[in-house]
């Protein structure tokens, strides 16, 4: 069963990646564009922070079904404040929209520089690797 967890939090972290990849962009053309925050950026960051709950989730199960290696703490520690600061767009919900684009857009960027870092603590790293 861990494995299947393995699996899914392995392909997971790619979703991760492209859709905050694809937001941070997105957010940062509508910062520069003083453009109007819809319904839609609000749903990306939602997406976004959603698959980094679900990741930590099973990231969670793993340290607990597989126990507990020292640079799998570092891991966890690492990918923890990037959930944290996703989670970060509550407080500027009801900012001036440019305010929510700059501010999503830093904490994505930085999001995604600590996923990066975070997964070359792994052994494995970005290898892609299915199960065991």
């Amino acid at each position: 069963m861990d494995s299947i967890i393995l699996t899914i939090h392995s392909l997971n972290r790619w979703l991760i990646v492209i859709v905050g990849v694809l937001a941070a962009g997105k957010f940062l053309i509508g910062w520069l564009g003083n453009r109007e925050y819809q319904s839609m950026d609000r749903a990306l960051m939602s997406g976004y922070t959603g698959l980094l709950d679900l990741q930590l989730l099973l990231g969670i199960i793993l340290l607990i079904t597989r126990g507990v290696v020292r640079y799998q703490i570092e891991h966890a520690i690492t990918m923890v404040i990037a959930v944290v600061l996703a989670h970060l767009a509550r407080l500027w919900r009801d900012k001036e929209d440019k305010t929510k684009f700059r501010n999503n857009f830093i904490v994505i960027t930085v999001g995604l520089i600590l996923i990066a870092v975070g997964v070359l603590t792994l052994p494995v790293g970005w290898t892609f690797s299915i199960g065991g």
